[in-house]
């Protein structure tokens, strides 16, 4: 029976399976198996807004079927997390430190001084960075281009994405194959995961932004007050 097929016959997960990104990771491993699924989980890393909540556990599912064993799954997804972890990681090695500083430099509310700070921070926690944020939702793929602009070694970027990578697809892909046709519960837990990192990162920007602005009018009030 083909995964299509299966998912189908589950009406209470043909509602959101079948939508969009489910409907396109299926046609991809029906069509080349395993590493249709490594290829789908590559072009996540890439594109964030491709959620690998949903093709993870579509791939355990179809390893389920027999489509292909669940050791495949686990090997050629997480080779496509790192393919496209390594290719975030090239492209923050190609925009390189003294572009990333003259990109930041012109960007509104931001201070040189806070790319310092970030530095600093990254040079003192990016290993740990780079394997706990191959487990969190959005940070997963962006972490490797701080990686690959702070030049964190290759081996160990490598490595530290391998482990983090495998963890996280692991979790997903299990979940997939012993859930079976109820692999959706999955993508509703996780996306609750997903919607509280949402919500951190915008409290935090708008905690940021507003300790810039008031920054910026107590230096404009004070410059007011010495030419006075």
């Amino acid at each position: 029976m083909s995964i299509l097929t299966s998912v189908s016959a589950d009406p209470a997960s043909s509602g959101s399976a079948l939508g969009g990104v489910a409907q396109w990771a299926v046609d991809i491993m029906e069509a080349i198996g395993a590493p249709g699924a490594g290829l789908a989980i590559a072009l996540e890393n890439l594109f964030p807004p491709l959620p690998s909540e949903v093709i993870l556990p579509l791939a355990g599912f179809a390893s389920s079927q027999g489509n292909f064993s669940i050791t495949a799954a686990l090997i050629w997804t997480t080779l496509g997390s790192v393919i496209g972890a390594l290719a975030l990681y090239a492209l923050g090695a190609w925009l390189g430190r003294d572009r990333m500083r003259a990109i930041a430099d012109k960007v509104p509310l931001v201070d040189l001084e806070d790319v310092d700070k970030v530095e600093a921070w990254f040079e003192r926690h990016g290993y740990k960075a780079v394997f706990f944020g191959r487990m969190i939702p959005i940070f997963r793929s962006l972490i490797s281009i701080p990686a690959g602009i702070e030049r964190m070694p290759v081996l160990k970027f490598l490595g530290l994405t391998t482990a983090g990578s495998l963890i996280w697809n692991t979790i997903f892909v299990l979940s997939g194959y012993y859930l079976g046709e109820s692999w959706h519960i999955v993508e509703e837990y996780a996306g609750i995961f997903q919607n509280i990192v949402i919500v951190a990162v915008l409290v935090a920007a708008v905690w940021y932004v507003t300790a810039k602005v008031r920054s910026y009018r107590r230096r404009k009030a004070q410059r007011t007050a010495d030419e006075s």
